[in-house]
């Protein structure tokens, strides 16, 4: 099974070509216009289930896209307002439910904490109940944590440590939080020498993580580079089975 998790930062019916190259089972996409918005503008591709997709503006919200064999659906207990965390449960390649997310901070002190976080506390149950995934745009690093707020990206990284979850990158890779060596997003000037951080993430179940498996990030030049989006894809592939 691939999942791709990638903020393709809007314009995605100019950038399906490329998503669709990296051949996804299931693509967790940020910033994506609303399918019925994508289909005015461009021929959709090949869907193997309808896509989920949850945001209050129709061209910049969330999408959880299926392809090839893969199945899922809305979860029946999604919180509508907190619509940049989708709740989803994936049936095939193999079962597990998927939580898919797009950080906003919306103005919100770094003291406070943010919709993801409030998010773990409500969907508790549906990330321990089964095998669970987290996927997207998390907007953070712990590189910004202060002493106190509630909103540190380490309360997070912890909350789900404390669901059986990892970060698939840093399974891999054996970097700790902070110090990572690959970035996720080009920010503000695209340039590979300019403000580069990693923010974008795939955490995995504990037991997933002890079996052979893959993370890589897309290059700058292939993506960034090419004007795509100030983002890189992260591609993670798991045994089916």
């Amino acid at each position: 099974m691939r999942l791709v998790a990638w903020n393709c930062n809007g314009a995605l019916h100019r950038k399906f070509e490329a998503l669709l190259a990296l051949e996804p089972d299931i693509a967790v996409i940020s910033e994506c216009a609303d399918p019925e918005v994508l289909g005015r503008k461009c021929s959709l591709p090949a869907f193997s289930a309808p896509p989920v997709w949850t945001g209050g503006n129709r061209n910049r919200g969330l999408a959880v896209f299926f392809f090839n064999e893969s199945r899922g659906c809305v979860h029946g207990r999604f919180r509508t307002d907190l619509q940049w965390v989708a709740p989803v449960e994936v049936h095939a390649p193999r079962r597990f439910n998927l939580l898919a997310v797009l950080a906003h901070t919306f103005g919100l002190r770094k003291a406070e904490p943010g919709p993801v976080n409030e998010a773990l506390a409500f969907y508790r149950q549906f990330l321990t109940g089964e095998d669970a995934v987290l996927a997207g745009d998390f907007n953070h690093n712990v590189i910004w944590d202060k002493r106190g707020w509630a909103g540190n990206h380490r309360d997070t990284v912890d909350a789900l440590d404390g669901c059986g979850l990892v970060s698939a990158y840093h399974a891999v890779t054996g970097e700790p939080q902070g110090e990572e060596g690959m970035a996720t997003i080009y920010w503000r000037d695209r340039r590979k020498d300019g403000p580069t951080y990693h923010i974008d993430y795939i955490f995995i179940p504990r037991t997933w993580a002890a079996r052979p498996f893959d993370l890589r990030v897309e290059s700058f030049e292939n993506w960034v580079g090419e004007g795509l989006s100030d983002h890189v894809p992260l591609v993670l592939d798991i045994p089916n089975g």
